[in-house]
Formats: C-alpha cells, structure tokens, sequence
C-alpha cells in the first residue's frame, strides 16, 4: 500500500493533522493501535481548550475530533507500528499486518504514563494500581485510596475521585503542588482529599491486590505506612519514541526534535504532540502541531 501522508498515532495531535491533510487533498492514512483520542481520554474534564465554557470531558472531546475527521474522509486503520525505515526517498511503516510506504510522515504516538519504579508497582498492576483514574475510579466505591503526583493530572484525578472513594489521600514529593491555582483551592476545600507533601511512595504493599503504601518523608525519611485499597499514579509521561529512536535524532529522554515545521532530521517525516521537544504539552498545543505539520506535508506534496 503506498499513501501521501501516513500519520501514526490518532491524539489530537494526529486527529488534527488528519484533518488538515484530507481537507487539503492528500490521499492520507491514521494508524492506532488502540483507540482514538490519546491522553485525553483519561482526563475528567477538559477545562482550558477553547469554545468550551463549561469545559467538556476527554473521552467527548477525542469523540469529537475522531467524527469530525472522519466525515472529512479520513481513513482510520486500528494496528501497531512494529518498526519504520525512513529515508528523504522513501519511507516504510511496518505494522503486524502490512507495510505501507508514505510520500510523508507525521508522528503522533504521543506519550504513556510513567511509573514510579517502587517495588511492588508491577506486581499489583491492574490490582490495586491504576494510571488512570478516569478509567478505573468507579471499582473504588466507599475505599480509601492514594494520588501519587502533583501536577494538574493528579489533582484533577484526586477530585474525581472523592465522587467514589471515601478517604483520597494526595502525594506528593514537594512542599507545594504543581498545579494550577484553582485546582489547588478545589484541594484545599475538599473534605475527602488528605494533602500529604514532602512525601513519596516507596512501596506498594499487598498479597492479591493492595492494602497499602509505604511513604517517606523526602525531608527527614521517616518512613509511613498507609492502610488504602488502591494507587492511582500521576507522575507524569514519557514519550512513546522507542520505534523511531534509531530513525529520527531525539533529545536523551526520547522526545523528537524537530523544526518549526514539526520536520524531523528526516526530511517529510514530522513528530507533532507530547512526543516532540517542546516547551508546553497540552491539547491545544497538540492540536496546533498537527495542522502546522499537515499544512506543510501538503504544500510539499503539491511542489
């Protein structure tokens, strides 16, 4: 199979470059490995992208941009990248059920949960340990459960979690949180959340599945433990580059570098999204990166 614009990943960083390609003619492909939307899909609310006063919720919002591409006639093909051979001449995407060459690449695997590398996390994976709050927040009814992290991701989730669990405690390394002001004083009146700082998870306790959490004071190393039912961890994302790490010249921690074009060091093949080198990951950052790199594999293909 050969296509102008293959593009790889279908966040909203892939969606909108779907978008842009096909509206600008291109003969284009989205391959996912799972489902459309990204990291969004495990955000409650959606609360800074705009036209949404009211914000709106992940899941929606990738719903939305995955309709609205494909009634431009974007083709979407569910499958796993297993390796790429990129040249400025050709270009090859592997999957487990074909090889399509592209005219042009656009990156967009985004970024996967990072873990907190304790011991215990992998055992009770699935357990007792969740990396998505959206997902899993409903098996907690009436628990007592832990947030490691201290961003906007982490706050977000301890708030979704007080509508089931009764006791949410909040961890984090630092003497202050990370996020943005109004969800810390959301934090700071809510009765359910427990706010526990200069602390970290050292190890996840349990037999079947979890029943606790070792924690230590990153101060004085006191070490805690507390009684819980689950960990719902928000550390923070890591970049999804490992397949084209030997293609395409990334930074020491896996993003891809790239121009302001969203070119790589591989010209026609762009990163657009959590997966590139930028200054400020979001949605609508995303979402731009996608139509400047789309517009351009266009004006490229056109001569």
């Amino acid at each position: 199979m050969v296509k102008e614009i293959v593009i790889i990943g279908g966040g909203p960083a892939g969606l909108t470059a779907g978008i842009y390609a096909v509206r600008g003619g291109a003969d284009t492909l989205l391959l996912e490995e799972a489902f459309p939307g990204g990291q969004i899909v495990n955000t409650t609310m959606v609360e800074n992208y705009p036209g949404f006063p009211d914000g709106i919720d992940g899941i929606g919002l990738g719903n939305a941009m995955q309709k609205q591409a494909e009634k431009l006639g974007l083709s979407i093909v569910y499958d796993t990248v297993t390796g790429v051979e990129f040249t400025p001449e050709r270009k090859l995407i592997h999957t487990t059920g074909e090889t399509i060459e592209a005219k042009k690449v656009i990156i967009a695997t985004g970024s996967s949960p990072r873990k907190l590398a304790v011991e215990g996390e992998e055992k009770f994976t699935g357990c007792g340990i969740s990396y998505c709050a959206v997902c899993d927040a409903a098996f907690y009814r009436n628990a007592v459960v832990a947030v490691a992290g201290g961003g906007d991701t982490a706050l977000t989730d301890a708030l979704h979690l007080t509508r089931f669990a009764k006791k949410v405690y909040l961890i984090h390394r630092r003497d202050k949180y990370r996020a943005g002001e109004a969800l810390q004083k959301r934090i700071a009146h809510s009765d359910i959340i427990e706010p526990i700082l200069n602390s970290k998870v050292v190890e996840v306790l349990g037999t079947d599945k979890v029943t606790g959490v070792v924690v230590e004071n990153t101060l004085t190393s006191e070490q805690k433990t507390l009684e819980l039912d689950g960990v719902f961890v928000a550390v923070g994302t890591q970049p999804r580059s490992q397949v084209f790490a030997d293609e395409v010249k990334c930074t020491d921690e896996g993003y891809i570098e790239t121009d302001a074009h969203m070119m790589t060091s591989v010209d026609g093949v762009y990163a657009v999204g959590d997966i590139r080198n930028t200054v400020l990951r979001q949605v609508i950052t995303a979402a731009a990166d996608g139509a400047i790199a789309a517009t351009h594999a266009v004006e490229m293909l056109m001569g």
